[in-house]
């Protein structure tokens, strides 16, 4: 028989053991469950919970999961999915060491890296990423533009210039992942990165980097001299 949360003894509550002990006192499954906030009747919250680690093989795999596989586990439709995914992308942003990066001057690649890494380090396609800059360097918006398969990302220099138009940018810097964890850059990353300089100067807008990320390290053609300013 699930012994509903309701039911049980006041401080083996989560939340009330929460408020009287502190957050680090409570197991993985106390915590989730209090995310999931109620269960259904078959299970408790918690038996959610601990159904869930489970399933994904604990609380350190849980951010690998998307809506979609969430809410195939049984009990967890929308709503507690939805909770469950905007509370593991505000872990993410809480962990992130340049949480916003409008406005930012960006001056060196390893501040660019530091914010992309925690968003692309456990992407399993290519994603590309493009920061369009003033002329002091600072930031005046990023945009994913291209989502590619698990080694291919398909990049179409048109739309990249056309939002920097859009947002009269100075200069551009280009991030993509390589899932794989391999920086190298591909023959199709040199090709495209070189094709990218040469439309950015005859339209006077300078790409002044292309930043490889994967497995929490980095490349950047500038470092490696292979964009000059």
């Amino acid at each position: 028989m699930t012994v509903k949360i309701k039911d049980m003894c006041y401080l083996d509550r989560p939340r009330e053991r929460l408020i009287k002990y502190g957050t680090s006192t409570l197991s993985d499954s106390e915590l989730l469950s209090i995310l999931i906030g109620s269960g259904n009747n078959k299970n408790s919250a918690k038996d959610l919970a601990n159904i869930i680690l489970n399933k994904c093989g604990g609380m350190k795999n849980l951010s690998k999961y998307n809506y979609a596989s969430l809410t195939k586990i049984p009990g967890i439709k929308m709503s507690k999915a939805c909770i469950i995914l905007a509370t593991i992308e505000i872990s993410k942003r809480c962990n992130t060491k340049v949480n916003d990066i409008n406005n930012i001057k960006l001056n060196n690649s390893k501040l660019v890296f530091e914010y992309y890494n925690d968003k692309l380090k456990d992407k399993k396609q290519e994603y590309f990423y493009c920061i369009y800059l003033d002329n002091n360097k600072k930031v005046i918006n990023e945009k994913l533009l291209f989502k590619g398969t698990l080694n291919y990302s398909l990049i179409h220099p048109r739309e990249v210039f056309k939002e920097a138009y859009i947002l009269s940018a100075s200069a551009i810097i280009c991030v993509h992942n390589h899932p794989s964890g391999n920086i190298s850059p591909s023959i199709q990353d040199i090709e495209s990165t070189d094709n990218l300089v040469e439309i950015g100067k005859m339209h006077g807008i300078k790409v002044l980097d292309h930043i490889i990320i994967g497995n929490n390290n980095y490349y950047s053609f500038l470092e490696n001299n292979r964009i000059s300013l």
